[in-house]
This record gives structure tokens, sequence and C-alpha cells, in this order.
């Protein structure tokens, strides 16, 4: 998923969502028509540093569809904080766009409330085939064993970003392939006076992709193997108390980051305030802020020991927006055809480059300005160690129920309040009880 994640939504709009179907519409069933056929709504998720970013890179390939085909498309970009219940609203009353982006993480929460638009055989078939699309990314499309509810649109990964100069005059020669390696260094960076690793504290989406990716390393899951939440598994409470632990114990994250929810880590990176920053494809934003590419580096995030890999050496979810149709639009013709459009090659170089992602469309993937030294670790990132968030149908209850257990550590450890694993596991205890009954 996306820029910044502040989706949050709670379990009873989701259920509600989940308990009905897409009403209204194209057609009398809700199965779409296509009784408009000149024009389509679009709403885009915000990628770019800002809505108007966005809006300058998106309007020319808009413009360019409708030479092409004659269809008018009216875009829309969505903040990430209104995005998911934008969505679960217009899944309950039928009025929604004809096309929208979705942080890949959703996919099968929203999959389930059947408002989507199933990617069969059929309906790849229109776009050019399942197989141009890599692995990774078809993996966060939807629940295993069902017809993807989306087609994957922007891939990325974490890395770790750190700052040369800083690092330099730390004395430190390169960046930390462990999470021990990363505090030592920070003591270094501390004694010259700046701070270590930012962090998105009050975010719940990024929680909860941190605390997944240390939930792998301390080979733990947050679900049984059935689908339901197993929150207060010791190795879960592990991993958890360990992320919160940078700022509580280690005093690597500032205290300040508990309240950061907009990006302002990434700000304070950019302006040379922090010395390391975890993101997910970080390069344009930096640039938008005035940071030059050869004034950081970019390396895999940080394991437990040894290097990055499958099973607990994974160091970053999957990420990645998707592009989904509303199934009851009133131009399913023309919906598909700008999916079509928008995964081509031509349009997946052209986009993802503005962004500074990895296209998931295999032989766009491969061209020569996705081969630079920052997106070979996100590919390798992605090809090698990167994990799919679980796709399971309370995903987007899972990620705002535990989300916000750790903001709420993440505000204790900065009030200078202890956090053991005992205050970890009652906060994970009550996030499970947040949870929908199976």
């Amino acid at each position: 998923m996306r820029r910044i994640r502040a989706a949050a939504t709670g379990a009873a709009a989701l259920s509600l969502a989940l308990a009905a179907t897409a009403c209204g519409g194209g057609s009398a069933t809700g199965g779409g028509s296509n009784d408009s056929p000149k024009t389509l709504t679009y709403w885009a998720s915000n990628q770019g540093a800002s809505i108007a970013v966005d809006q300058q890179v998106l309007k020319p390939e808009l413009d360019k569809f409708q030479k092409q085909t004659g269809i008018k498309v009216k875009l829309e970009v969505v903040p990430w904080s209104d995005l998911l219940n934008r969505i679960l609203t217009a899944t309950t009353s039928g009025q929604g766009p004809d096309v929208l982006n979705i942080g890949n993480t959703w996919s099968a929460s929203l999959q389930a409330t059947g408002a989507l638009l199933p990617w069969d055989a059929q309906n790849f078939a229109k776009i050019g085939g399942k197989d141009r699309f890599v692995d990774s990314a078809l993996g966060s499309t939807g629940a295993a064993g069902k017809d993807p509810a989306a087609v994957p649109l922007y891939s990325m990964a974490y890395a770790l970003y750190y700052n040369k100069k800083i690092f330099a005059d730390a004395g430190i020669s390169q960046p930390p392939a462990t999470w021990d390696q990363l505090v030592a260094d920070g003591k270094k960076i501390k004694a010259r006076g700046k701070a270590v690793l930012g962090a998105e504290g009050g975010n719940v989406s990024e929680n909860i992709h941190h605390v997944f990716v240390f939930a792998k390393q301390h080979g733990a899951d947050f679900f049984t193997a059935d689908g339901k939440p197993d929150f207060t598994n010791p190795k879960v409470v592990d991993a958890v108390r360990s992320y919160v632990d940078l700022m509580a114990k280690d005093q690597v994250i500032p205290a300040g980051d508990a309240e950061y929810a907009q990006n302002q880590s990434v700000s304070d990176f950019a302006k040379g305030k922090l010395a390391m920053l975890l993101w997910q494809s970080a390069s344009a934003n930096l640039k938008s802020q005035g940071m030059s590419d050869d004034s950081y580096g970019i390396a895999p995030v940080p394991v437990i020991s040894g290097t990055p890999g499958s099973g607990t050496q994974v160091n970053s979810m999957v990420a990645g927006i998707n592009l989904a149709v509303f199934k009851n639009t009133h131009n399913l013709d023309g919906a598909t055809t700008f999916v079509k459009f928008l995964t081509s090659d031509e349009e997946q170089k052209t986009l993802n480059k503005a962004y500074s992602t990895i296209p998931p469309v295999k032989s766009a993937q491969a061209d020569a300005s996705f081969g630079t030294p920052a997106n070979a670790v996100l590919k390798n990132t992605l090809a090698t160690s990167a994990a799919a968030l679980p796709q399971v149908a309370s995903e987007s209850q899972f990620e705002t129920a535990v989300g916000t257990a750790v903001k709420e550590l993440f505000a204790d450890a900065a009030a200078g309040r202890t956090v053991t694993a005992d205050s970890v596991k009652a906060a994970l205890e009550k996030a499970q009880q947040q949870m929908p009954a199976a």
C-alpha cells in the first residue's frame, strides 16, 4: 500500500460492508452495464508528495486515454486518511467510482464485500493475461483460491534510507545489516547530536507494516493457518515489543515520532534531521522535498541476524497499489479498457518512474530505467525477502486494531512509561477482542 496510510475504520464499519452487496449502479442486479460508455470516474490514491503532484502526474495520462478511446475520465485523488472509509461507504451504498486504487493489503477485505469485479481468466485475458504480472504482486490481490479482486498497479518495498554525511560524521562506514548494529550505530549518531531513526508512530498502517515484519523475523504470525487472530502468541508479543523498544528501550526512534502520522519522518529525513528512515519507495518524495539523490544511500531493512531472505529473514511486507473495478459500474467495457491502459508497458514505465515505484508488470520492470541501484534493492527485496500481509477478510480490522495498539504503546514509551511484555500482551489482547467473530 501506499504513500501514507492513515486509513482507520472500525470493525463495525467493515462488518456492515461485508453484510451488504453493492446495490444500485449499472444494472438491476448490480452486475454492471455499459449505459455510460463515454465517461469513467477514477479514485486514485495519494502517491506523490501532495494531491496536486498526483494531479500533475495523472492528468496528462488521462488526457492521453481520452484521445485514444474517446472516454473522459473524471479524476479524484483521495487522501489515505479518507480512502478506506470512502470505499467502504461506496460498497454499502453502491454509489462509488468505476475504477479505484486500493492499498493491496485491503484486497481480501474488500473482496469479501462482493462489490468488486472478480478478475477471472476471462477478464485477465482482456488486459493481456495474468502471467504479465510478477508473482509477489499477484499474491496481494485477494484470498487464496479465489479470483483476484484487483490488478497490481504499483509495487513497493521497504528499504533503509540513510544520510551519507551523518554516517560519515559519526564514523560509520556502511549501513547496519542487523537491528543490533542499528542500535550500536545509533549511539554514535546521537553522540554527534543527530536523531537516529524516523517512524510514524501515530499511523496505524505504518505500525502494522513494521510489526508484521518483526513478527516474521521472530517466526510468528498474527493469524493461525485457518485465519483466526492469534495476537497474544508469545512470539507476536516479543515481536511487537521489539519494535516499540526501538523508542522505549534503545531510544533510536525519537519520542516525538510517537505522534507522527502524516509523513513527518520523511520530511525530517529530507531536511537532514534524521540519520535513517524505513520507508516504501521514498526517492520521489525525498526529491520533491529538495534532497539530492547522492546525499543518501539505500540498503535492505535490517534483520535480526544474517541476511534478508525468506522465513525469519523477511524484511518487508509486499507493498503496493492495486486497481479495482466496481462491479456495478455503468461503463464495464470502458473500465476494463482503462485498466488495460494503466497496466500497459508504456503507462507502467511512465507512472512508476513518476512515483519511484516498481512496475508489477514483468516486461516494464525489465526496462533499464528501473535498474538503478535504488531500484535494485527494492526489486531484490520484492523478489526474495518480502511477504504479503495476511489475505484474510478481516485484514483491515487487523490493521486498525493492532495498529492502534502499537500507537498507544508508542505513546506510553514517549511519555516515559515502561513498556513490558505484560503491557504489550494486554494491548494485543484488547486488539484481538475488537476483531469480528469467525
